[in-house]
């Protein structure tokens, strides 16, 4: 088997994840913050009077859910199309951002604010898919 050889360019890769990794510790603030805010204790995960504590749960609730697929496909996609991945990577967090924002507000439909997100979704999808051909040998 030969090695992994990585282009230069996979640095953008990583940093994509980096920025991941803080825009997931942000949701888990402001879940923190709005447990404070609307009293709602641990264990439970949602309020039966507080919509907009539900809303903002959800998204980082949405985003954990997510994120080990996004993981998979930002990284493997990456490691043969970096910079296309990393702009698939990037889509799909500034559409993370304007979910948060627009669910956020405590208007359920305003999610959709970030459905362009997927888009950089399906364009890591797409890397992944033809390194994975390219690695059988079915494409170049």
């Amino acid at each position: 088997m030969a090695p992994i050889d990585v282009s230069p360019d996979f640095g953008y890769v990583i940093l994509v994840g980096v920025a991941s990794a803080i825009l997931n510790m942000y949701f888990a603030i402001c879940v923190g913050k709005a447990r404070g805010k609307y009293g709602v204790k641990y264990p439970d995960m949602f309020s039966d009077t507080h919509v907009v504590f539900n809303c903002i749960q959800r998204v980082h609730q949405n985003t954990l859910e997510q994120y080990p697929e996004f993981l998979m496909k930002l990284f493997i996609g990456g490691l043969r199309y970096p910079c296309l991945s990393a702009i698939g990577g990037v889509i799909y967090l500034l559409g993370r951002v304007a979910y948060s924002i627009g669910y956020s507000t405590g208007v359920p439909e305003k999610r959709n604010y970030g459905a362009f997100g997927y888009i950089g979704g399906l364009l890591m999808l797409g890397c992944t898919a033809c390194h994975g051909l390219a690695l059988l040998g079915v494409i170049g």
